[in-house]
Protein backbone atom coordinates (compact mmCIF):
# COMPACT_ATOMS: atom_id res chain seq x y z
CA UNK A 1 0.00 0.00 0.00
CA UNK A 2 1.32 3.90 -0.80
CA UNK A 3 -0.01 7.16 -0.39
CA UNK A 4 0.36 10.18 -2.01
CA UNK A 5 1.94 13.43 -0.43
CA UNK A 6 1.46 16.64 -2.04
CA UNK A 7 3.05 19.99 -1.31
CA UNK A 8 1.81 23.18 -0.66
CA UNK A 9 2.00 26.32 -1.98
CA UNK A 10 4.40 24.28 -4.74
CA UNK A 11 2.09 21.47 -5.53
CA UNK A 12 4.92 18.95 -6.07
CA UNK A 13 4.10 15.63 -5.45
CA UNK A 14 5.33 12.31 -4.08
CA UNK A 15 4.53 8.84 -3.23
CA UNK A 16 4.95 7.12 -0.22
CA UNK A 17 5.37 3.38 1.41
CA UNK A 18 2.59 2.46 4.40
CA UNK A 19 5.87 2.00 6.27
CA UNK A 20 7.97 4.81 5.01
CA UNK A 21 9.24 8.18 6.50
CA UNK A 22 8.12 10.68 4.87
CA UNK A 23 11.12 12.22 4.06
CA UNK A 24 12.94 9.18 2.84
CA UNK A 25 10.05 8.69 0.02
CA UNK A 26 10.82 12.50 -0.60
CA UNK A 27 14.56 12.18 -0.88
CA UNK A 28 14.39 9.05 -2.68
CA UNK A 29 12.03 11.07 -5.56
CA UNK A 30 14.01 14.66 -6.16
CA UNK A 31 11.43 16.56 -3.47
CA UNK A 32 13.78 19.16 -1.69
CA UNK A 33 11.48 18.81 1.48
CA UNK A 34 13.87 20.67 4.80
CA UNK A 35 15.91 18.81 7.03
CA UNK A 36 18.93 18.24 9.18
CA UNK A 37 19.93 15.19 11.42
CA UNK A 38 17.05 12.83 9.77
CA UNK A 39 16.35 11.26 12.75
CA UNK A 40 14.11 13.52 14.89
CA UNK A 41 16.76 15.43 16.94
CA UNK A 42 16.78 19.01 15.69
CA UNK A 43 13.34 19.70 13.98
CA UNK A 44 14.58 21.07 11.01
CA UNK A 45 12.12 19.06 9.06
CA UNK A 46 8.94 19.84 11.06
CA UNK A 47 6.12 21.20 8.85
CA UNK A 48 2.44 21.70 8.78
CA UNK A 49 0.25 19.00 7.77
CA UNK A 50 -3.33 20.50 6.14
CA UNK A 51 -4.75 17.26 5.96
CA UNK A 52 -4.26 13.61 6.43
CA UNK A 53 -3.22 11.15 9.10
CA UNK A 54 0.70 10.29 10.19
CA UNK A 55 1.97 9.18 13.22
CA UNK A 56 5.61 9.01 14.46
CA UNK A 57 8.36 7.00 15.50
CA UNK A 58 11.10 8.09 18.22
CA UNK A 59 12.05 11.78 18.57
CA UNK A 60 13.02 13.74 20.75
CA UNK A 61 10.39 16.75 22.05
CA UNK A 62 12.95 19.94 21.52
CA UNK A 63 12.56 19.01 17.69
CA UNK A 64 8.30 18.41 18.04
CA UNK A 65 6.32 19.15 21.35
CA UNK A 66 3.50 17.78 22.16
CA UNK A 67 1.70 21.05 21.87
CA UNK A 68 3.08 21.66 18.23
CA UNK A 69 1.80 18.03 17.32
CA UNK A 70 -1.80 19.26 18.12
CA UNK A 71 -1.64 21.96 16.01
CA UNK A 72 -0.79 19.78 13.22
CA UNK A 73 2.85 20.01 12.45
CA UNK A 74 4.83 16.73 11.88
CA UNK A 75 8.03 15.85 11.49
CA UNK A 76 8.46 14.14 8.12
CA UNK A 77 11.80 12.12 9.44
CA UNK A 78 9.82 10.12 11.41
CA UNK A 79 6.39 10.40 10.04
CA UNK A 80 4.58 7.95 8.87
CA UNK A 81 1.71 8.01 6.47
CA UNK A 82 -1.45 6.03 7.22
CA UNK A 83 -3.67 8.43 4.53
CA UNK A 84 -3.28 10.81 1.45
CA UNK A 85 -1.80 13.69 3.23
CA UNK A 86 -1.18 17.16 1.98
CA UNK A 87 1.75 19.70 4.03
CA UNK A 88 2.57 23.24 3.89
CA UNK A 89 6.77 23.50 3.11
CA UNK A 90 7.73 26.83 1.43
CA UNK A 91 10.80 25.42 0.94
CA UNK A 92 9.69 23.08 -1.61
CA UNK A 93 10.14 25.29 -4.89
CA UNK A 94 11.33 23.44 -7.96
CA UNK A 95 13.10 20.21 -8.71
CA UNK A 96 17.01 21.57 -8.04
CA UNK A 97 17.84 17.96 -5.43
CA UNK A 98 20.76 16.29 -6.91
CA UNK A 99 21.18 12.84 -7.15
CA UNK A 100 22.18 10.97 -3.83
CA UNK A 101 24.81 8.63 -4.10
CA UNK A 102 26.94 5.51 -2.65
CA UNK A 103 31.11 6.33 -3.52
CA UNK A 104 34.60 5.57 -2.68
CA UNK A 105 36.72 8.35 -1.24
CA UNK A 106 40.36 8.73 -0.53
CA UNK A 107 42.18 10.82 2.08
CA UNK A 108 43.89 13.46 -0.14
CA UNK A 109 45.06 15.75 3.07
CA UNK A 110 44.70 15.74 6.82
CA UNK A 111 45.57 19.07 8.14
CA UNK A 112 45.30 20.95 11.41
CA UNK A 113 43.28 24.06 11.11
CA UNK A 114 43.58 24.22 15.31
CA UNK A 115 44.21 21.81 18.28
CA UNK A 116 40.75 20.58 17.55
CA UNK A 117 39.60 21.43 14.32
CA UNK A 118 41.40 18.70 11.18
CA UNK A 119 40.53 19.81 7.75
CA UNK A 120 40.10 16.69 5.79
CA UNK A 121 40.38 16.96 1.65
CA UNK A 122 38.53 13.80 0.32
CA UNK A 123 39.52 13.07 -3.54
CA UNK A 124 36.09 11.17 -5.29
CA UNK A 125 36.00 9.00 -7.89
CA UNK A 126 36.84 10.44 -11.55
CA UNK A 127 35.01 12.00 -13.98
CA UNK A 128 31.68 13.60 -13.57
CA UNK A 129 32.61 15.99 -10.88
CA UNK A 130 30.26 15.31 -7.57
CA UNK A 131 27.29 17.46 -7.80
CA UNK A 132 25.75 19.51 -4.26
CA UNK A 133 24.68 22.86 -3.63
CA UNK A 134 27.11 25.22 -1.23
CA UNK A 135 26.07 23.99 2.49
CA UNK A 136 24.93 20.33 1.68
CA UNK A 137 26.41 17.64 3.87
CA UNK A 138 27.97 13.61 2.85
CA UNK A 139 27.38 10.94 5.36
CA UNK A 140 30.66 8.84 5.90
CA UNK A 141 29.45 4.96 5.97
CA UNK A 142 31.07 3.15 9.14
CA UNK A 143 31.05 -0.17 10.04
CA UNK A 144 27.77 -2.15 11.17
CA UNK A 145 25.58 0.62 9.58
CA UNK A 146 26.84 3.42 11.57
CA UNK A 147 26.99 7.14 10.07
CA UNK A 148 28.80 10.25 10.44
CA UNK A 149 27.56 13.38 9.15
CA UNK A 150 30.27 16.58 7.49
CA UNK A 151 29.53 19.37 5.52
CA UNK A 152 31.46 20.21 2.68
CA UNK A 153 33.71 23.35 3.39
CA UNK A 154 34.12 24.20 -0.43
CA UNK A 155 31.74 25.39 -3.05
CA UNK A 156 30.79 22.65 -5.70
CA UNK A 157 33.11 24.78 -8.75
CA UNK A 158 35.68 24.88 -6.32
CA UNK A 159 36.51 21.09 -7.58
CA UNK A 160 37.61 22.17 -11.04
CA UNK A 161 40.69 23.72 -9.81
CA UNK A 162 41.00 21.39 -6.92
CA UNK A 163 39.29 18.01 -7.14
CA UNK A 164 37.63 16.87 -4.59
CA UNK A 165 35.32 17.75 -1.39
CA UNK A 166 36.95 19.81 1.96
CA UNK A 167 35.21 19.08 5.37
CA UNK A 168 35.73 20.05 8.95
CA UNK A 169 36.03 18.07 11.76
CA UNK A 170 36.12 18.82 15.55
CA UNK A 171 37.96 16.29 18.04
CA UNK A 172 35.41 14.79 19.85
CA UNK A 173 36.77 12.85 22.72
CA UNK A 174 36.04 9.05 22.14
CA UNK A 175 34.27 9.82 19.28
CA UNK A 176 33.92 6.49 16.54
CA UNK A 177 34.88 8.35 13.41
CA UNK A 178 37.20 11.69 15.09
CA UNK A 179 39.32 9.48 17.02
CA UNK A 180 40.16 7.75 13.97
CA UNK A 181 40.84 11.07 11.81
CA UNK A 182 42.99 12.40 14.60
CA UNK A 183 44.39 8.98 15.45
CA UNK A 184 45.19 6.21 12.49
CA UNK A 185 44.00 7.71 10.06
CA UNK A 186 46.46 8.55 6.71
CA UNK A 187 46.49 9.81 3.14
CA UNK A 188 45.70 7.37 0.78
CA UNK A 189 43.32 5.85 3.41
CA UNK A 190 39.92 4.70 1.07
CA UNK A 191 36.55 6.09 2.47
CA UNK A 192 32.92 5.30 1.88
CA UNK A 193 30.79 8.21 1.89
CA UNK A 194 27.41 8.99 0.46
CA UNK A 195 25.18 12.34 -0.73
CA UNK A 196 24.42 15.15 -1.10
CA UNK A 197 22.15 15.46 2.07
CA UNK A 198 20.77 18.16 3.37
CA UNK A 199 18.34 21.73 2.83
CA UNK A 200 20.63 24.28 4.00
CA UNK A 201 21.96 25.76 0.47
CA UNK A 202 21.52 29.31 -0.50
CA UNK A 203 18.58 30.78 -2.19
CA UNK A 204 19.21 32.71 -5.09
CA UNK A 205 15.76 34.19 -5.95
CA UNK A 206 15.68 36.17 -2.95
CA UNK A 207 17.00 39.67 -2.53
CA UNK A 208 17.19 39.95 1.29
CA UNK A 209 20.31 40.56 3.32
CA UNK A 210 21.72 37.77 4.60
CA UNK A 211 22.96 36.88 8.05
CA UNK A 212 25.61 33.65 8.54
CA UNK A 213 25.68 32.68 11.87
CA UNK A 214 27.99 29.81 12.67
CA UNK A 215 29.61 28.62 15.55
CA UNK A 216 32.63 26.48 15.98
CA UNK A 217 32.66 24.24 12.78
CA UNK A 218 29.80 25.38 12.12
CA UNK A 219 31.51 27.02 9.51
CA UNK A 220 32.39 24.77 7.20
CA UNK A 221 28.83 25.32 5.32
CA UNK A 222 28.74 29.05 5.55
CA UNK A 223 32.49 28.92 3.52
CA UNK A 224 31.02 27.01 1.52
CA UNK A 225 28.22 29.75 0.48
CA UNK A 226 30.59 32.20 0.88
CA UNK A 227 32.40 30.70 -2.19
CA UNK A 228 29.39 30.86 -4.00
CA UNK A 229 28.50 33.77 -3.44
CA UNK A 230 31.32 35.30 -4.66
CA UNK A 231 31.62 32.73 -7.54
CA UNK A 232 28.08 33.78 -9.08
CA UNK A 233 28.78 37.14 -8.25
CA UNK A 234 25.79 37.60 -6.28
CA UNK A 235 26.31 41.04 -4.66
CA UNK A 236 23.32 40.61 -1.71
CA UNK A 237 24.79 42.15 1.56
CA UNK A 238 26.04 39.38 3.90
CA UNK A 239 27.59 39.49 7.41
CA UNK A 240 29.25 36.86 9.16
CA UNK A 241 28.98 36.13 12.74
CA UNK A 242 31.31 33.63 13.68
CA UNK A 243 31.38 32.41 17.32
CA UNK A 244 33.79 30.10 19.45
CA UNK A 245 35.05 30.06 22.93
CA UNK A 246 38.37 30.96 22.48
CA UNK A 247 40.16 33.42 19.00
CA UNK A 248 41.60 29.79 18.54
CA UNK A 249 38.28 28.51 17.51
CA UNK A 250 38.02 30.64 14.64
CA UNK A 251 40.12 28.06 12.87
CA UNK A 252 40.23 30.31 9.61
CA UNK A 253 39.79 33.84 10.93
CA UNK A 254 42.61 35.13 8.40
CA UNK A 255 40.37 33.15 5.11
CA UNK A 256 37.44 35.21 6.38
CA UNK A 257 39.41 38.40 6.58
CA UNK A 258 40.75 37.86 3.38
CA UNK A 259 37.33 37.25 1.29
CA UNK A 260 35.82 40.28 3.18
CA UNK A 261 39.01 42.20 1.37
CA UNK A 262 37.76 41.28 -1.86
CA UNK A 263 33.73 41.16 -1.71
CA UNK A 264 32.66 44.46 -0.57
CA UNK A 265 29.37 43.13 0.20
CA UNK A 266 30.59 41.13 2.72
CA UNK A 267 31.37 41.77 6.12
CA UNK A 268 32.25 40.03 9.06
CA UNK A 269 32.09 39.90 13.51
CA UNK A 270 33.73 37.62 15.02
CA UNK A 271 32.46 36.73 18.87
CA UNK A 272 34.22 35.24 21.41
CA UNK A 273 32.03 34.19 24.78
CA UNK A 274 34.85 32.53 26.85
CA UNK A 275 38.10 34.97 26.45
CA UNK A 276 41.25 34.67 28.65
CA UNK A 277 43.42 38.00 29.30
CA UNK A 278 45.96 35.62 27.72
CA UNK A 279 43.87 35.78 24.65
CA UNK A 280 44.40 39.26 24.26
CA UNK A 281 40.77 39.53 22.98
CA UNK A 282 39.44 43.29 22.13
CA UNK A 283 36.59 42.27 20.07
CA UNK A 284 32.88 41.25 20.65
CA UNK A 285 32.27 38.90 23.31
CA UNK A 286 29.35 37.19 24.78
CA UNK A 287 26.93 34.67 22.81
CA UNK A 288 26.90 34.73 18.81
CA UNK A 289 23.02 34.48 18.43
CA UNK A 290 23.20 37.52 20.75
CA UNK A 291 25.30 39.74 18.82
CA UNK A 292 23.24 39.52 15.98
CA UNK A 293 19.96 40.79 17.82
CA UNK A 294 22.40 43.53 19.59
CA UNK A 295 23.28 44.55 16.08
CA UNK A 296 20.17 44.18 13.68
CA UNK A 297 17.07 44.22 16.54
CA UNK A 298 14.66 43.90 13.33
CA UNK A 299 15.09 40.95 11.14
CA UNK A 300 11.88 41.51 9.11
CA UNK A 301 13.51 41.92 6.04
CA UNK A 302 16.21 39.58 6.15
CA UNK A 303 17.09 35.93 5.45
CA UNK A 304 19.03 33.84 8.19
CA UNK A 305 21.51 31.06 7.75
CA UNK A 306 22.44 29.26 10.91
CA UNK A 307 24.98 26.30 11.53
CA UNK A 308 26.88 24.59 14.64
CA UNK A 309 25.98 23.47 18.05
CA UNK A 310 22.05 22.96 18.35
CA UNK A 311 21.99 25.61 21.12
CA UNK A 312 23.19 28.09 19.22
CA UNK A 313 21.08 27.31 16.23
CA UNK A 314 17.63 26.75 18.67
CA UNK A 315 18.33 29.93 20.54
CA UNK A 316 18.44 32.04 16.83
CA UNK A 317 15.45 30.32 15.49
CA UNK A 318 13.34 30.97 18.04
CA UNK A 319 14.73 34.37 19.32
CA UNK A 320 14.83 35.82 15.69
CA UNK A 321 11.32 35.42 14.92
CA UNK A 322 10.14 36.39 18.44
CA UNK A 323 12.26 39.53 19.29
CA UNK A 324 13.17 40.55 15.94
CA UNK A 325 10.20 39.85 13.48
CA UNK A 326 12.47 37.23 11.50
CA UNK A 327 9.50 35.23 9.50
CA UNK A 328 10.05 31.74 10.16
CA UNK A 329 10.10 30.36 6.93
CA UNK A 330 13.28 32.89 6.29
CA UNK A 331 15.46 31.05 8.53
CA UNK A 332 17.74 27.97 7.50
CA UNK A 333 19.50 26.23 9.39
CA UNK A 334 21.66 22.59 9.92
CA UNK A 335 22.21 21.54 13.47
CA UNK A 336 25.13 20.12 14.21
CA UNK A 337 23.89 17.47 16.68
CA UNK A 338 26.80 14.97 17.86
CA UNK A 339 25.87 11.67 19.11
CA UNK A 340 26.42 12.74 22.75
CA UNK A 341 23.60 15.22 22.07
CA UNK A 342 21.01 12.51 21.15
CA UNK A 343 22.74 10.84 23.91
CA UNK A 344 21.71 13.25 26.20
CA UNK A 345 18.25 13.95 25.02
CA UNK A 346 17.30 10.18 25.09
CA UNK A 347 18.39 10.39 28.67
CA UNK A 348 16.35 13.16 29.29
CA UNK A 349 13.36 11.83 27.97
CA UNK A 350 13.56 8.61 29.91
Amino acid sequence: MSFNVTVQPSGRAFIVNADEALLAAAIRQGIGLPYGCKDGACGSCKCKMIEGSVTHGPHQLKALSPEEEAKGFILTCCGVAHSNIVIESRQVTDESAYPIKKMPSRVSSLARASHDVMVLRLQLPAGEPFKYHAGQYVEFLLRDGVRRAYSMGNAPHTQVETPGIELHIRHMAGGTFTEQVFGSMKEKDILRIEGPYGSFFLREDSNKPMVLVASGTGFAPIKALIEHLQFKGITRPAVLYWGGRRPADLYMNEWVLAKVAEMPSLSYVPVISNALPEDNWSGRTGFVHQAVLEDLPDLSAHQVYACGAPIVVDSARADYSALAGLPPEEFYADSFTTEADKADQAAKAA
